[in-house]
């Protein structure tokens, strides 16, 4: 995503020049002519650099430096100045200003240089507050996150599109870790002050799910003894994870949409428009596109999530990531069992190595926490499940497995609940719809209807 640069600037045609000089090299620019018109953009939306000229009508270019301090986002600053006032720009670095230009400008490479500068130097102390941030949570380092060769394009996707407000879909099968990669956009954002908010939309039963979303008012339906703030309400200012968005059912994507084009939205049994400054992360292990042509998933809403999409590889595709990983949930779970366990030894990690892992990195994850429960001094392959150890190919053989327990856990939740799918759902923490897919899946669908209930 191009970076967004304001400026501002009253001289019409020196303005002129650098939208000519920025655009052509990529970035989108956006234009004021005074210091109120610009104090105006910048408390409206977010920009990634202000170049602003020192002299303005109305307000000074120092002025709107300093009033902008007190926004939430912040943007860097680079002021332009004629040779009489540079003492004036020096002092404005002291206070924070990144740099500045002398009028008029004798070489376009000056600005082309100074405000790529600015914009890496941005970026790369937002990584590093991020990061810091990351460890101090509780999250993986970086290194890991990104560990092995398939990562390195995801990683760049991250770096191009975290600073700026665009929407996200991250895609990839269950345990790749889509909502790690959610929260690190997060914390690479101009958001990661304010709050990161997910929400499963596959975990919560589809009665339920509108009144998640946005909130409900008193007596809106049985049960709403007083009004409660939904996620959006709750991500005001930050970033909103919408996991597994191909489970919205259809009524609900519509309002999705809503809320996505006019960025505002209602609670249920209210009529107060509530505004919402939330940036969208989404995530699905579905195909959308294939969803879309079963008429499953809205097109117009997933041309809306879709602007900038993010697929994360499956382990079998990074298993030169399995060393690395390995040894960090090794010395996690070792640190928070408080047991001394040295490492793995060759042999388990070359099973490890063969395993197709169709639990991803979260099947690792319960791997390697079971080993060092039952490890002495160091994990070998007596800590491993058999299926691993044996290195028989049972990655696909341990999915049936899953689909097989999975189909039991359905057919007994029916029975409780007298076949009612509503019950049924309800029992399983999951929607109507999500249970109707798996019903379809394992051929469990009735001819008739009246269980559809």
């Amino acid at each position: 995503m191009p970076a967004r640069i304001l400026i501002v600037e009253d001289d019409t045609t020196f303005r002129s020049l650098l939208r000519t000089i920025l655009t052509g090299e990529g970035y989108e620019t956006i234009e004021a002519a005074d210091g109120r018109t610009g104090r105006t953009l910048l408390q409206r939306e977010q920009y990634e650099l202000v170049i602003s000229d020192l002299k303005l009508p109305g307000k000074s270019g120092l002025e709107l430096f300093r009033e902008s301090r007190d926004d939430d986002f912040p943007p860097p600053f680079i002021l332009l100045t004629a040779f009489g006032t540079v003492e004036e720009a020096v002092a404005a670095i002291k206070e924070g200003v990144v740099d500045f230009l002398t009028k008029p400008l004798k070489d376009p490479d000056t600005l082309r240089i100074i405000v790529a500068k600015a914009l890496e130097n941005s970026r790369a102390q937002r990584e590093f507050l991020a990061f810091k941030e990351a460890e101090a949570a509780g999250l993986p380092p970086e290194e890991l996150i990104f560990a092995g060769d398939a990562m390195v394009e995801v990683r760049r996707l991250i770096q191009e599109v975290a600073g700026t407000a665009a929407t996200v879909l991250i895609s990839g099968e269950s345990g790749t870790g889509k909502e790690l990669i959610a929260r690190t956009i997060h914390l690479l954002s101009p958001r990661r002050k304010r709050s990161f908010i997910p929400l499963n939309c596959a975990a919560i039963p589809e009665n339920l799910l509108e009144s998640e979303l946005f909130g409900h008012e008193r007596g809106a339906f049985t049960g709403a003894m007083q009004a409660r703030q939904g996620k959006f309400e709750l991500a005001h200012g930050g970033t909103i994870f919408l996991d597994e968005i191909g489970e919205m059912p259809l009524p609900l994507q519509a309002k999705l949409l809503r809320v996505i084009q006019e960025r505002t939205f209602e609670r249920v049994g209210g009529n107060k428009e509530i505004r919402a400054d939330v940036r969208i992360v989404a995530a699905t292990h579905r195909d959308l596109t294939a969803e879309v042509r079963e008429k499953r998933f809205r097109e117009d809403l997933f041309y809306r999530l879709n602007v900038f999409p993010v697929r994360l590889p499956p382990l079998r595709e990074r298993k030169d990531a399995l060393p690395f990983l390995t040894d960090y949930f090794i010395r996690r779970f070792a640190r928070d069992l408080g047991k001394k366990v040295a490492g793995i030894d060759n042999e388990a990690l070359r099973r490890l190595r063969e395993h197709d892992w169709p639990g991803n990195v979260r099947e690792l994850q319960n791997v390697l926490e079971r080993a060092v429960i039952l490890a002495g001094k160091g994990i070998s392959l007596r800590e491993l499940p058999e299926a691993i150890a044996s290195g028989l190919p049972s990655g696909r053989d341990d999915e049936g497995m899953l689909k097989t327990m999975e189909r039991e856990a359905i057919l007994s939740a029916l029975k409780k609940s007298g076949g009612n799918r509503r019950k049924t759902a309800e029992e399983l923490g999951i929607s109507r719809r999500t249970l109707q897919y798996r019903l379809k899946e394992y051929g469990m669908l009735e001819s008739d209807e009246e269980n559809r209930s």
